[in-house]
């Protein structure tokens, strides 16, 4: 049997705190099958380290072996006793913003009255967030960013989003070469997996280029329609519609969202992990 590198979002698609109920049995079920031998489970979140433990902990998630974190601007190998941060991947994106940190990338971006500076714990060597309004025309204020940035020789990805319990716009600038789908990828290739053994799971804006990308994902049920509707037609557009699998529940009695929709599209991808309707995850 083939093995699998599981990478999934933490809110709103491991993580049940959105909206919509969570199957009683779904993360019962999820913690089982990631326990399997050949399954290496990775978490990739906008979160900080501090924040990643606090949800294992608060949610009784599984320990994952490696942790994406900061939006894919570092990377985590996670043993017994510690959290090693994988350096070549920080030399790698670090290229991009041509040398200047991020205080220097905030001070060139100052004057954008859109934008307010998320909380210092937020933020991270190769992350800089920033909160705008959530009807914000947010095509034109990446286009402003952008433009900026190029005139320092930054080279750097915009990550729109949207926190809709706090009703506000998240955008995170990063190094070009660092969002989920590149530390995917990167985190894909140096564990010796290609597409054929890795399954992505996400939810929400942040997660749309894996969504549709040749690494086979799944959108829980719960993502938000609007995402939905672009991961299907951009995925279609690049080619890609086969690689993703947009979860609808009912499937084993489950009502896709979260956890039971990330076990749905193990289903759909791998059958040979034979799970099933009726058959336990475990």
């Amino acid at each position: 049997m083939k093995p699998l590198l599981l990478c999934t979002d933490l809110d709103r698609t491991l993580v049940p705190n959105g909206a919509e109920p969570e199957s009683p049995d779904a993360r019962p079920r999820f913690r089982r099958f990631v326990s399997r031998p050949g399954v290496t489970l990775a978490y990739v979140s906008g979160r900080h380290q501090g924040l990643v433990r606090e949800a294992i902990a608060e949610y009784d998630l599984p320990v994952p072996d490696v942790v994406i974190g900061d939006v894919g601007t570092s990377i985590f190998r996670v043993t017994t006793s510690d959290w090693e941060p994988l350096a070549d991947w920080q030399e790698e994106i670090g290229r991009d913003w041509a040398g200047i940190g991020r205080d220097g990338l905030a001070e060139r971006l100052v004057d954008i009255d859109l934008l307010r500076l998320q909380e210092p714990e937020k933020q991270a060597p190769f992350k800089l967030s920033y909160y705008a309004p959530v009807d914000v025309d947010s095509g034109a204020l990446k286009s402003e960013v952008e433009a900026r940035l190029a005139l320092s020789g930054v080279n750097a990805s915009l990550i729109w989003s949207i926190d809709e319990a706090a009703e506000i716009g998240l955008l995170d600038v990063l190094p070009a070469g660092a969002t989920k789908y590149h530390a995917v990828d990167f985190l894909m290739r140096r564990l010796g997996h290609d597409e054929t053994t890795t399954l992505f799971a996400g939810d929400s804006g942040n997660d749309l280029e894996v969504l549709i990308s040749p690494i086979p994902s799944v959108l829980v049920a719960n993502g938000h329609p609007e995402v939905r509707e672009q991961a299907l037609r951009l995925a279609a557009a690049n080619g890609q519609a086969d690689r993703l699998y947009c979860a609808r529940g009912s499937w084993s009695g489950m009502n896709g969202n979260y956890s039971a929709g990330i076990l749905e599209g193990i289903a759909h991808f791998r059958p040979d992990l034979a799970i099933a309707p009726g058959i336990d995850a475990g």
